[in-house]
């Protein structure tokens, strides 16, 4: 994992709320979002999750949130699906553009660019 880094920019560190990894492409989401323009595969990226998004986000390759902690609603649902999760990044809904390619490493709680 650490040489597939080398090459891209970190550009989050959150709490690692599930391990693994993913790469995708973002997709900024919100509480009442329509979940049909979420593809299979895009990475979550939100304020935190809430129960409206359960449909955006079993098709989620790993979940980013600005806020929330090891028991709070993305974590537990990451773990509960199987997928990375990085939460308390602070502020992934301002730095992260909606289509950007990232990687998500839940296993140390970072995001980062892809080239």
């Amino acid at each position: 994992m650490d040489n597939m880094n080398q090459n891209n920019e970190l550009i989050l560190k959150g709490i690692a709320a599930n391990s693994g990894s993913a790469k995708g492409k973002a997709k900024l989401f919100f509480s009442g979002d329509d979940s049909s323009g979420f593809s299979e595969g895009d990475i979550l990226v939100t304020t935190l999750t809430d129960p409206t998004m359960v449909q955006a986000m079993v098709k989620a390759a790993a979940i980013v949130t600005d806020i929330g902690g090891i028991t709070s609603h993305p974590a537990i649902l990451s773990r509960e699906m199987g997928i990375p999760c990085v939460v308390n990044t602070k502020e992934a809904t301002k730095k992260i553009k909606d289509g950007m390619r990232i990687l998500v490493d839940g296993t140390k709680g970072e995001v980062y660019a892809l080239d």
